[in-house]
């Protein structure tokens, strides 16, 4: 009852960014969210869209998809996009062989036309995790322009990010 719920945000890259994905798709706590190369589909991930280290992972935290094919559907946030209420960011390097973009555009094309304002940048060049310094500007500046939007803050600093609904 101490944070204003009109005033939190939730972020997180990579596994944070399943856990941000996750927390828009399951809950109405946040005022906006920001995924950061995401993991959005368990079952992809588990399988053939991620290389054979990464792909693992899933076996010890969630099960065997053979035993439990449908724990890996319910907590995949891509299975779950009807639920997502508050605007949010997402942040994608389209060279990202752990947390492949084919995730993010399958993610994006299940939210198009449901009338949840968010923004999608995806930066060429960029794998898992940005390293170029003008990639990691544009996105902390598109990041900054999510939170002054949503928040209601004036910022004549950063650019306004493109919304689609």
């Amino acid at each position: 009852g101490t944070a204003d719920p009109a005033r939190l945000a939730v972020r997180g890259g990579s596994a944070g960014g399943w856990t941000t994905a996750a927390s828009l798709v399951s809950t109405d706590v946040y005022a906006c969210g920001t995924i950061i190369y995401p993991i959005l589909d368990l079952r992809g991930w588990a399988t053939d869209e991620t290389h054979d280290f990464e792909s693992q992972y899933l076996e010890g935290l969630v099960g065997s998809l053979d035993e439990v094919p449908a724990r890996y559907k319910e907590r995949s946030p891509i299975e779950h996009v009807d639920r997502i209420t508050a605007p949010f960011l997402l942040l994608q390097g389209l060279d990202d062989v752990i947390c492949p973009p084919a995730q993010a555009d399958r993610f994006l094309a299940r939210t198009a036309g449901r009338g949840v304002p968010h923004a999608y940048l995806a930066f060429e060049g960029e794998g898992h995790g940005f390293r170029r310094a003008d990639t990691m500007v544009r996105a902390l500046e598109a990041e900054l322009s999510l939170y002054a939007r949503t928040f209601g803050i004036s910022r004549s600093d950063v650019p306004d990010l493109e919304y689609r609904t």
